[in-house]
């Protein structure tokens, strides 16, 4: 299908950011959008580019009542030499339409999503911030937006994309965070929807995360809802610890997100012969560990921050600082070489970054 693209009006552009180093994460949108619908027995139609501006829904829609959304989250990047990177862009649409299965949504058209999120990334290049460490961060959603109601799947849906440049996720940077361990409230259990990317994991997660951050914390470490026992993942992030030689993060059992930041930290330190261990891990052993030294490092990794180092764990009232509340040698080597890889400052040795420009 083609494509249409309706540019925005002079008087429809937005003021650009003339400071990058005073970019946040979030707040800042581009001037268009793509947009395209979904309708059972049609399929998808109408795939378009329009100026950036609300979208009108019958209050009577879908997602407002039952919650049928999905969302991924993925970047370009200005390259060393001008030209506009993707890193792993196929991994998210996969993901997406993973999502999308488990709420009983249609996929996406992955070829047709990717055409238009790249037309619409090189319409509005101009937004794409050039300092180390800022990016583009690319927004997929699908809602349903039939009016009905009644519990039952949609019949019409819209999928969208919008952009906007960003800076560091964590006001801390690179500098380690301290996470709250939650034994009470539950974000997830096996048999949920802990493994797609959909709002409603991210609306439970909201009241630990306020009282965790009201006590001085960045984010909360989740532990499985069955028992409260095992690590699973950080409210925006997949979680690693180095418990002396052995890196050490959650399987995927179905309650924690597929990251693919995850994946590639997996895959690079496979490639670099470090001892990796997908398995269950008691934050009993975790704390046993930072008490006796044996916990060397922990980090969170997530398209948004890719690397974020911990420098303190909190459980039961009681602090552990980890790696002497600095950011650790694996992770600091991780970070600067997924980072070298999405800006060009090396050769890609994996195939994940995909040029557009």
């Amino acid at each position: 299908m083609e494509i249409k693209v309706t540019q925005a009006e002079q008087n429809q552009l937005k003021t650009k950011p003339s400071d990058e180093s005073q970019l946040g994460f979030g707040d800042i949108v581009t001037d268009h959008m793509y947009k395209m619908d979904w309708e059972t027995g049609k399929g998808w139609s109408n795939p378009r580019i329009e100026p950036y501006g609300p979208i009108a829904i019958d209050p009577a829609a879908m997602v407002l009542h039952y919650g049928q959304e999905v969302f991924e989250g993925l970047k370009a990047y200005t390259a060393q030499d001008g030209g506009i990177n993707l890193f792993r862009p196929e991994e998210n649409f996969k993901r997406i339409n993973r999502s999308a299965e488990r709420l009983c949504m249609p996929e996406v058209d992955v070829n047709l999503a990717m055409e238009g999120m790249k037309k619409l990334i090189l319409l509005d290049r101009d937004w794409i911030p050039r300092s180390e460490g800022t990016s583009l961060y690319i927004r997929p959603t699908m809602i349903a937006t039939e009016p009905h109601l009644g519990v039952r799947p949609a019949r019409t849906y819209l999928f969208y994309i919008i952009i906007g440049p960003v800076g560091a996720y964590y006001k801390e940077g690179l500098n380690p965070v301290k996470i709250h361990v939650e034994d009470f409230f539950v974000r997830a259990a096996i048999g949920g929807t802990g493994e797609a990317k959909t709002s409603g994991n991210y609306a439970s997660s909201l009241l630990a995360a306020e009282e965790a951050k009201k006590k001085g914390f960045t984010q909360v470490l989740w532990l499985d809802a069955a028992e409260r026992k095992y690590v699973e993942e950080v409210g925006t992030m997949n979680m690693f610890f180095v418990i002396e030689d052995e890196l050490i993060t959650a399987p995927l059992n179905g309650s924690i997100l597929p990251g693919v930041t995850r994946d590639s930290v997996i895959r690079i330190v496979k490639e670099w012969g470090i001892k990796l261990s997908e398995r269950s891990l008691p934050i009993d052993e975790v704390i046993a560990a930072a008490k006796d030294g044996r916990l060397k490092e922990a980090f969170g990794t997530g398209t948004a921050a890719v690397i974020s180092p911990v420098g303190q764990i909190t459980y039961k009232g009681e602090d552990h600082v980890v790696a002497g509340g600095e950011m650790g040698e694996l992770s600091h080597k991780l970070y600067d070489e997924i980072v070298a890889v999405q800006y060009g400052h090396k050769p890609d040795p994996y195939g994940w970054v995909e040029r557009i420009a």
